[in-house]
């Protein structure tokens, strides 16, 4: 799903996301919600970015990464945590473009999200590259969720993948996968 997104701009940079885990839901200016087997996933495109909140048989998890006032956690490259009975895993990568290169690169992802059925991209005033974008799938005992974090100005993409282990269904009920 795209859409856009009708706010005033705030001038923000890459450096400026930060990561959380935990943080109750902040107010979203485009929401997808998503079944997934026994799971319900909340993609959220804020104003600084987005949240992603999933609630399964297996536990809870709310992952922000957003231009956060008096956040002290920078966006890390790489975290692997135990939230309960899940596993999280979550990675981080910025990528410095060339004009072309960024312009190409932003279309193709918006392209890729919009068109996808479990996609969310929302697109900010003032430049058709400006966006946030969120793709989620469930994969066996898993749920995966990408983000793309795009910033013209500085011809900068911010990815970031994340990996939560939510258990199999198997007879109703949720089984985690210990592996």
């Amino acid at each position: 799903m795209l859409t856009t997104i009708h706010t005033s701009f705030t001038d923000t940079r890459a450096n400026d996301l930060a990561w959380a885990l935990g943080r109750e839901p902040l107010p979203s200016l485009a929401t997808l919600e998503l079944e997934l087997t026994e799971t319900h996933v909340q993609l959220r495109v804020l104003g600084a970015s987005h949240q992603v909140l999933l609630d399964s048989p297996a536990g809870t998890c709310s992952e922000t990464v957003a231009c956060m006032p008096g956040s002290n956690t920078p966006l890390p490259l790489g975290v692997s945590k135990r939230l309960g009975n899940l596993e999280y895993e979550f990675a981080a990568r910025v990528e410095s473009l060339s004009a072309g290169s960024f312009v190409g690169r932003a279309q193709e992802l918006l392209a890729l999200v919009a068109e996808h059925p479990h996609g969310l991209a929302g697109i900010f005033p003032g430049d058709p590259n400006a966006f946030t974008a969120l793709l989620a799938q469930r994969r066996g005992g898993q749920v995966h969720w990408r983000t793309w974090h795009a910033y013209p100005q500085e011809r900068r993409l911010v990815a970031t993948r994340t990996r939560l282990s939510v258990g199999e269904i198997r007879d109703g009920t949720a089984q985690l996968d210990r592996r």
